[in-house]
Order: structure tokens, then C-alpha cells, then sequence
């Protein structure tokens, strides 16, 4: 496996990373993430096409660019990969085909379907989708347990408009999904986030998918502003400083949800993912050195499935809300994942509305808010 790295950088491409014996012609997939103006400009992607003729290209827009071990605004980034024993073939859908964010999951796997897939990528958008019903789609025809992971699109801290693409320039609703083929492929995972809990826990009595209206019997946004004090003036982007931990009932584990918009009429809250009614939440908030360990976590599990092999690749998907918490440490999540693979790993990623992975190996996937998800490539 090789790769080559670019980048968009004022309205020309940088060479950022070329593996040796790298072959244009020979690249069977780009993952191209950018700011979402440029990504949604005609220039970038027939210079790509160009560049890498025999490539799928999936794109996403960002709400902010990773490559090598810094992290990069109003750019685009792009990774050609080549192969050696591994094929690759995408799927690609609209949300608004299907009846439901679940059936567009169950679609997706559908298609790469086949006895030799053993690794999926997801690429999805981020505004329109349902990211647990998405998921839980995709688990729910991954009867193999195959690694599967992937992130939401971004638009910076805007929460307007997403993009996805492939082999075309990226539109509102789509999501891809890159399989891969054959018994050479080891894929990693990782996923932590770092956050502080506080506060009671409480149990979620009126929900209707991914819209809070209760906890505790109380009026969940009046409940909530009860915590943030000055910040609740700041609703609903300061809502990204303050997450709520869920445990779904019969889980012991805690997924991280991002409040995406408040309903003061109806005192309800928006999540990037569901709230079943039943489970169990408590606030969270930032802490800086946490957040950093965090993503050293994160490597650390995405490193063990490849039998101490070092990665040929590795896709960092943070969230938004740890972007706009870190803000001028931003980088240094980054660099602390770097630290673990070494310099001879080649990063790769964005800032996302959502993280896709499974918590450990073999066990169903599941969609993250506020973490750093990590995915790693090793060709034996």
C-alpha cells in the first residue's frame, strides 16, 4: 500500500507526501475533505480526476482539514491510495431515496455485500441524516462484524449545509460507503473523548428519536439551562461546550451526544443522535488535558488489530465541539495521536458533525458526538 498526500492550499496543490514507487495511474480511491466552498467548486476535482484517472474520489466538506499532524481551515486535503492485494468499490445514495436514515444504512452494506469485503468507510452527510439510525442500518447488515467506520460531514460551526461526493462534486444528502475487498487489508479503530461528567444522572422520560423533551418528568431545555448558568444566554452554540453522556438501558456503555439546536416553544433539545426514552444522561464538560490524553487513547485501540504492524494510513474524524474547545490547542490532539504512530504514518481526516466506529473489536458500530475516532490502514 502507498499513498500520495496534496493540498489546496491558495488556488493551487501542494505535494505535502508521496510514498516511494507511488504510481498515479495505479490509485484506486481519493479521500478528499475540504472547507465547503471549495469543496464545492468545480477546479479542485477535475485537476484530481486528472491527476488520478483510474481513482474513485469521495469527498466530504469539513469544519476543518487535518493532514500530517496539524490541522488546517479553508483548505482541501487529499490522499491518494494504491493498493497492492486489496480491491475497492464505493456505493453511493441519497437520504432522501429512502424511507428512513436506517433503510439508507441497510442499503449501503447491501450493495458492498460479498464474501470477501472485510473493511467498510463511511462518508455520510451530516445535516439531513439521522446518525443512529444510519448506523444502526449499517450494523444491521453487517452480519460479519467487519470493521466499519467512518464520520459525518462538516460545515465548520455553522450546522447549515453539508456535502458529500463521489467521483462528482458533493451534494446535501448523500452518503458513501467504501468497501474493501480481499485478505491483505488490517483495519484499526479507536474512538475516546475526554469529557468530565457532573452533575446527577437522570433518566430521559419523553423522547421521540433524536428530540429530548424530558428528563426526570422536567422540561429538558429548562433543565439543562439550570446547569450552564451564563451560558445558557449563548444557546445553542455554547451547547457544543456542554454535551450530555447517554447510556442507552441495557448498555454499560456511554455514547457522547451534541445538542445540534434548541426548541424554546416546546423546551425540547436536538441531537446528533437519538435519546431513547429510558436512558440514562448526565452533563459534561470540557477538560483541555483530557481531550488531548483522549486522542492518544484513541490511536493506542486503533494500533492493537494491526498485529504491531505500524499503519500505511491513518483517518483522524474529531468533532466540531472539541475544535471549538480547544480552539489554539486544536493542533495538538493531533500531534498527540502522531506520537504514537511515529512520523512514518501519514495522516489524513477532518472535523466532523459525527463520528462513526464500534467501541472494541468485534462488537456492532455505533455513532459517536465529541470524540476523536481514529481508523488505520496496514497492507501485509
Amino acid at each position: 500500500m502507498k499513498t500520495q498526500q496534496l493540498q489546496y492550499v491558495a488556488n493551487e496543490w501542494q505535494c505535502k507526501f508521496s510514498s516511494p514507487g507511488f504510481d498515479h495511474q495505479q490509485a484506486q480511491l481519493v479521500l478528499a475533505f475540504g472547507e465547503p466552498k471549495l469543496i464545492t467548486s468545480q477546479a479542485w476535482l477535475a485537476n484530481i480526476k486528472k491527476t488520478f484517472p483510474n481513482a474513485d474520489i469521495v469527498s466530504s466538506s469539513t469544519a476543518g482539514e487535518i493532514i500530517a499532524d496539524e490541522v488546517h481551515d479553508n483548505t482541501i486535503v487529499a490522499t491518494a491510495i494504491q493498493f497492492e492485494r486489496t480491491t475497492v468499490r464505493c456505493s453511493i445514495t441519497n437520504i432522501l431515496r429512502h424511507d428512513s436514515s436506517h433503510e439508507t444504512g441497510k442499503y449501503l452494506m447491501n450493495e458492498l455485500a460479498a464474501n470477501d469485503l472485510c473493511s467498510v468507510f463511511v462518508v455520510s452527510d451530516g445535516k439531513h441524516v439521522n446518525g443512529s439510525d444510519l448506523v444502526k442500518g449499517l450494523d444491521e447488515s453487517n452480519t460479519k462484524m467487519i470493521p466499519l467506520t467512518g464520520g459525518l460531514a462538516g460545515d465548520g460551526a455553522n450546522f447549515q449545509r453539508t456535502f458529500v461526493g463521489l467521483n462528482h462534486l458533493p451534494e446535501e444528502g448523500v452518503v458513501v460507503a467504501i468497501g474493501f475487498y480481499g485478505n491483505s487489508l488490517k483495519t484499526g479503530h479507536g474512538s475516546f473523548g475526554g469529557w468530565d461528567e457532573f452533575g446527577p444522572e437522570r433518566v430521559i422520560t419523553s423522547s421521540e428519536k433524536n428530540i429530548l423533551y424530558q428528563i426526570d418528568g422536567k422540561n429538558a431545555l429548562d433543565l439543562y439551562k439550570n446547569y450552564l448558568g451564563p451560558y445558557k444566554e449563548e444557546l445553542p452554540g455554547s451547547a457544543l461546550l456542554f454535551p450530555l453522556s447517554l447510556t442507552e438501558a441495557g448498555s454499560d456503555q456511554a455514547l457522547v451526544r451534541t445538542i445540534l439546536s434548541i426548541n424554546e416553544e416546546e423546551k425540547s433539545m436536538v441531537f446528533a443522535g437519538n435519546m431513547p426514552t429510558g436512558g440514562k444522561v448526565r452533563l459534561m464538560k470540557a477538560n483541555f488535558d483530557k481531550l488531548i490524553d483522549g486522542s492518544s487513547i484513541a490511536a493506542h485501540s486503533s494500533f492493537s488489530p494491526l498485529a504491531d504492524n505500524n499503519p500505511q494510513l491513518a483517518i483522524l474524524i474529531s468533532c466540531v465541539g472539541r475544535k471549538l474547545v480547544l480552539q489554539d490547542r486544536t493542533d495538538e490532539e493531533v500531534q498527540a495521536a502522531k506520537k504514537v504512530f511515529g512520523e512514518n504514518t501519514p495522516f489524513t481526516g477532518f472535523y466532523s458533525y459525527g463520528e462513526i466506529s464500534p467501541f472494541n473489536s468485534n462488537t456492532r458500530c455505533e455513532l459517536h458526538n465529541q470524540t476523536m475516532t481514529i481508523t488505520t490502514l496496514y497492507e501485509a
